[in-house]
């Protein structure tokens, strides 16, 4: 592996402390790194620059979206997080418009998959920057060490202001952490920890790419995910999940 692909020992203990890295440097050489953003902004153009939730999973559609979701420069910084053995679980384009975007309310990903998977101490997800990404445009915010917590309390929210419809309850935003990313930076977050963004009120629109990974030792519950499709990424099957190319 690349030094420039892997955490440093201090930053794997800060992600198994607080719930998250941030990865200050290129993931993407700058001809992958351009062939990505052209792909998004195809997808965003054929949807009609609609709100986040027209590009979830593109890369079931788009399957030039496996270079990047099962490339080394990816896996390499997943794996001393959560093991040798890793499965592709989703991806997530997530644009906000100047001055349209709406806020993400706080929120734990793990609680909108919950009973989708048998576990969920080792997923992992890498937001790539493909815009630059600060808190004038609504970058991502997290509450540092909420990834110990279990499953949380929500509370319903204005659907209009919101890009879902519930929040957790009780969030010292106090205690919030911004990450600040120019394009082609990443930052790395457990699945568990409350995190969430304020709406884009700027004339700078904010992308990002969301590229989720769990550990094989999870399965992926069948029955709970008709027609959604995931890939072993690297290592082996463990649980006997149902993977596109096993």
């Amino acid at each position: 592996m690349s030094e420039d692909r892997t955490l440093t020992e201090e930053q794997l203990e800060g992600y198994r402390s607080n719930g998250y890295a941030l990865h200050r440097k290129p993931l993407f050489e700058a001809q992958k790194m351009h062939r990505l953003t052209d792909i998004f902004e195809e997808q965003w153009a054929m949807v009609g620059k609609k709100l986040n939730s027209e590009l979830d999973t593109p890369h079931f559609r788009d399957e030039r979206l496996l270079e990047f979701l099962l490339s080394d420069e990816v896996l390499d910084l997943v794996e001393p997080i959560i093991g040798p053995n890793i499965g592709l679980w989703s991806s997530h384009f997530i644009s906000k418009e100047p001055y349209t975007g709406k806020q993400t309310p706080w929120h734990e990903d793990s609680a909108y998959w919950q009973g989708r998977l048998s576990r969920f101490d080792k997923i992992v997800t890498v937001w790539l920057a493909i815009d630059r990404s600060n808190r004038e445009n609504g970058c991502m915010r997290v509450i540092p060490g909420t990834h110990h917590n279990g499953f949380s309390e929500y509370e319903s929210v204005d659907e209009d202001k919101n890009i879902f419809p519930t929040k957790i309850k009780h969030i010292d935003e106090s205690k919030a952490v911004y990450f600040e990313l120019e394009p082609g930076e990443c930052s790395l977050h457990d699945s568990r920890i409350y995190h969430g963004a304020t709406a884009n009120t700027s004339p700078y629109r904010r992308c990002g790419y969301t590229m989720r990974y769990f550990s094989t030792e999870a399965r992926v519950i069948p029955e709970k995910n008709p027609g959604f499709k995931i890939w072993l990424a690297r290592g082996k099957d463990l649980a006997g999940s149902e993977f596109v190319n096993v």
